[in-house]
């Protein structure tokens, strides 16, 4: 266990910030697999901007890499397109 004040606060954030991303994640990872199984164009096509804005923002923050942000992209755009 930490003795130092300084080394508690930081467990705090730590913990905090973890809850933080966490939850963005998992909404974002909600938010693909949507997108992957919608069977109608016009939604899917509606839905694809949001979903990438999503994946951008934790690319931002660092909560995932850019790369597999990148990646992810590709593959709804690709999705998206051959619907």
């Amino acid at each position: 266990m930490a003795h130092h004040k300084s080394a508690l606060k930081r467990i705090r954030q730590s913990e905090k910030k973890r809850v933080h991303n966490k939850y963005y994640a998992k909404t974002t990872r909600n938010a693909i697999k949507t997108l992957r199984d919608a069977t109608d164009k016009e939604e899917a096509v509606k839905l694809y901007p949001e979903v990438v804005s999503m994946i951008d923002s934790l690319a931002k923050r660092n909560i995932i890499h850019k790369n597999k942000a990148s990646n992810l992209k590709s593959k709804l755009t690709v999705q998206v397109n051959q619907l």
